[in-house]
């Protein structure tokens, strides 16, 4: 490729050149034969063998032109046919690469690629009919084996990057009826390399490259035009001394908790291109791009009037453009929750719309407020109407009439095909409840790479399974110097999620509904430092949308320590949901029940009374008693089988 200067997007061609060379030489692993040979029982030939990337003239037939008509094209030799004989060849007029048995080279002349020209060649040599193509004579390695192209076509034309799909059968999957072809498995297999082989693009290395292709010259255009459509910049003169530049899962969940109860439908709004959208507070400025640089006025530059994508400022740019709009719009923004807007209006109903970067979520009471809103911002921005909720954040949404189910079905069977327990045995448990994980316990160190993906895969499926929250936050402890027993712990969650993969949640409507927790800890759960977990969970009138699992930062003396800092740590939660819960015009007219299963630990958050046992918690764990006081919360003891 380098002596014939042939880009790289022939690299796959090359690969398969080298491979069909290499089965045609000889190998001492094999006494001095060649693969063909030992495969074949018959010497390959070796007379028809060019020098890759050469220049070459393909014949054309008769049949495919006028007889006053050159006889031949240019082309550039990439190859030798897979399953049928004949050279691979770029015709260089149609840019498509053909299989021809008749074909002239010139195995001293390349293309140049830059100017488009040959190289010490003349475009085009005379054909002489008369004496017939020139067809040069391959071995007969092809004639006993299973051909999956049987075209009796001399020369067949595809496109560069459709070559082999063209020729090769497309890959599907494996069928469990009677009906199936008796081809060979290993060719079709051969061939599905094969293709996947042809198909890989190169990406440009840099804006040279880029430039020179015409879909990638496309895609530049047409964001150029967007950026022009917005108004996203200014021509101005070289400025001095000026800088050049070279939501929250509880409130969604909070939000379909809510819809679920009341009866209500979400919605889905894209916004297309939302950063360039967002103005500018700041001076920034940016050279003309390459390639679109305007004429005459080479020397100036552009300044930025709404933000870029890759723009350091352009999140908060287009977060201050939405909430101005909402608030303008008469939105009232939650205290609680920046992205959270709720409009109420007398005698017709209440709408709520939350702010996921360019995704907005809305539901609400009132069918004439919500289409009237998804007019106004479809008409303010160019957005696209998704319609029902279906899919959110990796999150699967089912509607019914009555409930919501939210899940991450397709996700968890795409983590499992992964990392190979797509058909692995499955185990009631996430953990085994007698193995204690600690960072030094002897075993052989695991792959950190491969660990690391496991458990972030874990946190991520957390959006949805609360039943394994505290499994991947414990495996998150020791996510820097894994061992063989961490990374078999991994795996075995994924185990329990191969047999739990149509868990869910799921939220139904109800008459009415309170603000109810649960919050437990185990005591000294951590061997390195003797520290303590905790958990909590909130529900709203069905299935839970707030939970955590999170190690405390001080060390408990007892149980009832252990307890009395989970409650303490559990109290801010409610408190806050309780806020998102108003903004959403749910104000909680009792306070809200906690329960918790020690009741030394409810009794030192009710009892200020001065213990032995107790002076040394810090003070901050007692602000649960305030929250008390002011009918907040109650504590309650809750009896609990199965923990």
């Amino acid at each position: 490729m380098h002596e014939k200067k042939i880009p790289l997007k022939f690299w796959a061609e090359a690969v398969n050149t080298v491979v069909y060379l290499q089965n045609r030489s000889p190998t001492s692993a094999l006494d001095n034969s060649t693969p063909f040979e030992k495969f074949s029982g018959r010497k390959p030939g070796v007379k028809h063998l060019k020098i890759f990337g050469s220049l070459c003239y393909i014949h054309i037939p008769s049949q495919r032109r006028h007889k006053l008509e050159e006889t031949g094209e240019n082309g550039v030799f990439v190859g030798y046919g897979i399953c049928e004989k004949g050279y691979r060849v770029l015709n260089l007029r149609t840019q498509k690469i053909e299989l021809s048995r008749s074909v002239i080279f010139d195995e001293k002349a390349m293309w140049d690629w830059e100017s488009n020209e040959a190289v010490q060649v003349e475009a085009t040599i005379p054909w002489d009919d008369s004496k017939g193509s020139m067809t040069f004579e391959f071995d007969s390695e092809a004639s006993n084996s299973p051909q999956s192209v049987q075209s009796p076509l001399r020369t067949q034309a595809v496109s560069d990057l459709q070559a082999t799909m063209n020729l090769v059968p497309p890959v599907s999957p494996v069928s469990t009826s009677e009906t199936y072809d008796h081809t060979p498995r290993k060719w079709k297999s051969l061939d599905e390399v094969y293709a996947q082989c042809k198909m890989s693009i190169i990406e440009p290395e840099n804006f040279t490259e880029a430039i020179k292709d015409e879909a990638w010259k496309k895609a530049m255009t047409e964001e150029m035009l967007m950026i022009e459509k917005n108004s996203t910049w200014e021509l101005v003169d070289r400025p001095s001394n000026k800088p050049i530049v070279g939501v929250k899962l509880d409130t969604i969940r909070t939000l379909i908790a809510l819809a679920a109860q009341k009866g209500w439908k979400l919605w889905q709004l894209d916004v297309k291109s939302a950063f360039l959208n967002g103005v500018l507070e700041d001076e920034v400025y940016v050279d003309q791009p390459d390639d679109f640089v305007v004429e005459e006025v080479e020397d100036k530059m552009y300044r930025l009037r709404k933000a870029l994508y890759g723009l350091k400022q352009a999140p908060r740019a287009w977060y201050r453009e939405i909430d101005t709009y909402l608030i303008h719009y008469g939105f009232h923004r939650s205290s609680s929750e920046a992205t959270l807007y709720v409009r109420n209006k007398e005698g017709i109903g209440v709408l709520i719309v939350s702010i996921y970067v360019d995704d907005i979520v809305y539901t609400g009471s009132s069918t004439r407020m919500m289409e009237e809103f998804k007019t106004e911002m479809m008409c303010k921005y160019e957005m696209s109407d998704l319609g029902l909720l279906h899919r959110f954040l990796g999150m699967g949404i089912t509607q019914t009439k009555g409930s919501i189910f939210i899940h991450q079905k397709k996700y968890a069977f795409t983590l499992l095909d992964k990392f190979g327990l797509k058909d692995c045995k499955s185990v009631s448990t996430p953990l085994v409840a007698t193995d204690k994980l600690q960072r030094e316990d002897g075993s052989e160190a695991a792959d950190e790479s491969l660990y690391r993906k496991i458990v972030e895969s874990l946190l991520y499926l957390t959006a949805t399974r609360p039943d394994i929250m505290f499994s991947a936050s414990l495996l998150a402890r020791f996510m820097h110097s894994p061992s063989k027993l961490h990374y078999g712990a991994a795996k075995r969650v994924l185990r329990y999620i191969q047999g739990t993969i149509d868990y869910g949640i799921e939220y139904v409507t109800r008459k009415s509904a309170f603000l109810v927790g649960y919050c437990d800890s185990d005591w000294s759960g951590s061997k390195e430092d003797m520290k303590s977990t905790y958990g909590y969970a909130f529900s709203f009138g069905s299935g839970a949308f707030s939970w955590a699992s999170v190690k405390q930062h001080s060390v408990a003396l007892s149980t009832a320590e252990a307890e009395h800092v989970s409650v303490a740590e559990a109290t801010s939660q409610p408190i806050w949901l309780t806020f998102v819960l108003e903004d959403f015009g749910e104000e909680q007219t009792t306070a809200t029940t906690v329960f918790c299963d020690n009741t030394s630990a409810i009794a030192m958050s009710k009892n200020s009374v001065f213990h032995q046992r107790s002076k040394h918690i810090h003070r901050k764990f007692h602000f649960i008693r305030d929250a008390i006081k002011m009918v907040k919360l109650i504590w309650s003891t809750a009896k609990v089988k199965n923990k």
